[in-house]
């Protein structure tokens, strides 16, 4: 998240779009690390809620901004800040119902699938679509709004805890994945981009 941030402060806009992504990875692994060698903790849900707010709150909002919502001046800062702050909700929202909560549903769209959504549009846009600075702002003011709002509501968003890879489901979700793979592989900027938003629209969408 750090890196990330020092990379929009030199400019480096896909680097910092790929550190956010990879910081994602680590918060996967960290959580999965715990519990395999029995070593979760109150201290490790704190702390693993601060690191999200810079990796996924702080570093997309800088990047944001940085990016394409600079020339909107006071306007752009209220819209980076009001990701940044609904980011930080959202987390607490999370801490303070974790040990109520129903684990095959997220309430409110999780902060590191709306970083993603950021980073992969700017990666998105550096290979493919290369949106002009005026088309790019009005993207992004839009897609920040709608990030901010999806974090704090109150939509389900599918955990994806409670899939069994056994049973008569194996060989469907063994062909999905492969057919998933081989896709991310022949168009990488494109499919994780629809990843990321696939999965923020799927809350409304089942909502609706």
């Amino acid at each position: 998240g750090v890196f990330a941030i020092l990379s929009v402060f030199n400019g480096n806009y896909l680097e910092a779009a790929i550190a956010v992504l990879v910081a994602m990875i680590f918060d996967v692994l960290d959580g999965k690390s715990a519990r395999l060698t029995n070593s979760t903790s109150q201290f490790g849900v704190e702390y693993d809620s601060l690191s999200d707010v810079v990796s996924f709150g702080v570093a997309p909002g800088i990047l944001i901004y940085s990016w394409a919502l600079s020339g909107h001046g006071t306007f752009g800062v209220a819209v980076m800040f009001a990701y940044v702050a609904m980011g930080a909700v959202r987390l607490a929202r999370f801490n303070s119902t974790v040990a109520v909560s129903d684990g095959k549903y997220f309430t409110g769209l999780a902060i590191p699938a709306a970083a993603g959504v950021v980073a992969s549009l700017v990666v998105l846009d550096h290979y493919i679509m290369k949106m002009g600075t005026d088309v790019r702002s009005i993207v992004v003011l839009l897609m920040t709004l709608g990030l901010s709002f999806l974090m704090v509501s109150t939509i389900k968003y599918r955990s994806f805890k409670d899939l069994k890879f056994k049973g008569h489901r194996q060989i469907t979700y063994l062909v999905w994945g492969i057919l998933a793979l081989m896709m991310v592989a022949a168009w990488p900027a494109v499919m994780v981009f629809v990843v990321f938003a696939g999965y923020a629209l799927m809350g409304p969408v089942e909502k609706i």
